[in-house]
């Protein structure tokens, strides 16, 4: 039975002994849970030998009640332990020195999703920083990627940094928390108390959950649209949606799971992608479909597109390259509707020059393909695997779990 770090920390008191006298911190959201189901807020402060002195939530807050990209979390305070709850997704997006100030010893336990862009790891990379700068210590208490160990991707470009790209990653990073913490202080010459609480009998390549502990531990959101182990399999290509005008599915029940627009035909759609490159649509099964939002883009528009499936018998979890899928989508459209207005011209997560699928891609390169009508599957593919076999080799030796 798999145990989180969290849990870990919880159940071994010779853990927890050099937090003892230090003043300790958590930067946690609501899937800051232990394996039974408390937050870990809570967990920590039943111990009664802990001096928690704050809290830190990343974007969506804490508590995890804001929705989308780009609504602030204000400074809060905690009248249940009188405590001050810092938002690094508000007015500040870098820990001010005051907040630094509040601890010694920062305790993170939050569950990525393991995609580049997901802010948490940027937030996570903020932290390293400004904690080697200050003198703070960082707990990192390990929790599983759900995404597995494949990687897929490019890696972000240089220049290209932002908020959800904090660094050379590629985008399906394949590392735990833990481990991609330990990459950050090691990539960038960071000297710093960084503990890694990892996690016991944690086996990402094993089935059925492939770096997920299925009918091991629940599911929580860990953001408002990352509804399900599906989503968190499907993000590190259907994010790329967010720079297009497409739905990407905020506004259903199955965010970030589906691709759709009331004026494209996606089931042409789909037939050319199979025709292109039948290879990136295996894996997984991807149908045809239809949805209505009711917020976000095409809000109360009834939308032609396709549902990604991994939880049936069609999964293959080698095989399915949701990047590469998504990729082959966007060309496949510009082949089908060569004047299709498919990039969003929009501020994007306090960016208001650069467009946001450059942001989200990390570069030039996803966009420059799709809009060469004489670029082909191949031509994408061996800049892929140039970055991922890159990727690959740097990281493989900061792997905890094998």
């Amino acid at each position: 039975m798999m145990k989180l770090g969290i849990d870990r920390l919880l159940e071994t008191p010779e853990l927890r002994r050099p937090l003892r006298g230090q003043r300790v911190a958590l930067l946690g959201h609501p899937a800051s849970m232990t394996a039974s189901g408390r937050h870990s807020l809570d967990a920590l402060w039943a111990l009664g030998e802990l001096n928690i002195v704050a809290a830190f939530g990343p974007q969506h807050g804490m508590r995890g009640d804001k929705q989308d990209n780009m609504v602030e979390t204000e400074d809060a305070f905690d009248p249940r332990y009188a405590i001050p709850v810092y938002s690094l997704y508000g007015r500040v997006r870098y820990p001010t020195p005051e907040m630094l100030d509040s601890f010694d010893v920062l305790l993170v336990d939050v569950q990525d999703l393991g995609t580049r862009i997901y802010t948490y790891v940027t937030t996570l990379g903020y932290l390293i920083d400004a904690c080697a700068e200050s003198g703070k210590g960082i707990w990192v208490l390990d929790r599983p990627n759900p995404a597995g160990r494949p990687i897929e991707g490019s890696i972000l470009q240089p220049g290209w940094e932002s908020f959800v790209g904090a660094g050379s990653l590629a985008m399906r990073h394949g590392l735990t928390f833990g481990e991609l913490a330990t990459w950050f202080s090691t990539s960038r010459g960071r000297r710093l108390d960084l503990q890694v609480v990892a996690m016991e009998d944690y086996r990402p390549t094993e089935a059925p959950g492939f770096g997920w502990p299925a009918m091991e531990l629940s599911w929580v959101n860990p953001s408002p649209n990352a509804s399900s182990l599906n989503m968190a399999r499907c993000f590190s290509g259907t994010v790329l949606l967010e720079g297009t005008t497409l739905s990407e599915g905020r506004g259903t029940t199955t965010a970030l799971e589906l691709a759709g627009a009331p004026d494209l035909d996606f089931q042409r759609i789909l037939k050319r992608m199979r025709k292109e490159s039948l290879a990136w649509t295996e894996g997984a099964l991807i149908r045809h479909c239809w949805f209505e939002p009711t917020f976000h883009k095409h809000a109360g528009r009834l939308c032609s597109g396709i549902q990604i499936h991994t939880d049936n018998s069609h999964y293959r979890h080698e095989r399915f390259r949701p990047y590469r899928l998504i990729a082959l989508l966007f060309k496949c459209l510009r082949l089908e509707y060569p004047d299709y207005p498919l990039w969003r011209h929009f501020h994007y997560e306090y960016e208001t020059e650069r467009l946001a699928i450059d942001l989200l891609s990390g570069g030039t390169l996803l966009r420059d393909w799709v809009d060469d009508a004489e670029g082909q599957p191949g031509d994408l593919d061996r800049c892929l695997l140039e970055d991922e076999a890159r990727w690959s080799q740097e990281v493989t030796p900061l792997r905890i779990y094998r």
